[in-house]
């Protein structure tokens, strides 16, 4: 009955342009004479190639002209919308009946409007359903009472913390507002601002870096440290203490200020020498010694 219900539409529809399509669409699915059909909005946008509140005004457009019926009452597959086609249901009925001999032609006469529930079930459309009264019908989620299950809040005096604030971000984690204290409560600071601890000074007088690299170096190996972690990233304080014992671990002691022999048989203290110069004046000074093979 499809092909009846797009032959009206295409001979005697006076809907234009995208309510034209759209109906057409809509007649495409009539299943039976009674010209009810179903479809949502998406389905007649993507059909069409319109936008859905050009579908929406097409649909108001047809239902102003009385081309167009929504049945509110019917749902069809997948809860879409159901319409029908009252003047194409007419002129089926007026041919159906025309063609039937024993009847007299049923031109002028008016179609009924009562629809068979029953044939339309096969093509998926069926009654909304529709509670029965508002007593009996119980949401599972909700107390009979209407008031939720959830303990009320008590009512708050004042700021029951005073180091927490009352409004802003509360999660402790996020650093924007308090980059103090990460998730596990551990400090967070960066190389610069973490100090050495006593735990950690203990270990490297325990462990003997602190005679083997005495007080200078260790604050040099210390300033050192603090130089190439600047760019690092905040991290907690045990974390800190792990990397800094592991860089004075590899640290090597400070040269030692020896005086190197000159030329002339002289010292001259290592301080304003580079290293070049002390090794080169080492050298000459080892040539310039008596071997006891001189004539």
């Amino acid at each position: 009955m499809s092909s009846e219900a797009r032959e009206w539409v295409w001979g005697h529809s006076s809907s234009r342009g995208a309510a034209r399509l759209v109906l057409l669409s809509i007649a495409d699915r009539v299943a039976d004479e009674q010209c009810v059909s179903w479809a949502s909005l998406s389905s007649l946008a993507k059909r069409t190639r319109a936008s859905v509140s050009t579908v929406r005004e097409a649909i108001d457009r047809l239902v102003d002209a009385g081309e167009l019926e929504q049945l509110d009452d019917l749902v069809g597959p997948q809860r879409s919308t159901v319409y029908r086609l009252p003047l194409a249901a007419k002129a089926v009925a007026e041919i159906a009946e025309d063609q039937d001999a024993d009847q007299a032609p049923a031109q002028g006469r008016e179609v009924t409007s009562t629809l068979r529930i029953s044939a339309l079930r096969r093509c998926g459309i069926r009654p909304r359903e529709v509670p029965e009264s508002p007593a009996r019908v119980r949401k599972p989620a909700v107390p009979e009472s209407g008031r939720s299950r959830r303990k009320p809040a008590q009512g708050r005096a004042g700021n029951r913390h005073s180091n927490v604030p009352e409004t802003g971000t509360q999660n402790r984690s996020e650093p924007d507002l308090n980059r103090r204290y990460s998730s596990g409560g551990a400090a967070v600071a960066s190389a610069a601002e973490w100090q050495v601890d006593p735990a950690t000074h203990t270990w490297a007088r325990q462990q003997g870096h602190l005679d083997r690299l005495g007080e200078q170096g260790l604050q040099a190996a210390d300033a050192k440290w603090r130089l190439h972690r600047a760019d690092w990233k905040p991290r907690s304080s045990d974390a800190w203490a792990a990397d800094w014992r592991s860089w004075v671990a590899r640290e090597h002691p400070p040269a030692r200020r020896n005086l190197y022999a000159v030329p002339d048989g002289g010292h001259r203290p290592a301080h304003g020498m580079t290293r070049t110069e002390a090794h080169q004046a080492a050298l000459l000074a080892a040539l310039d010694e008596p071997t006891g093979t001189e004539g």
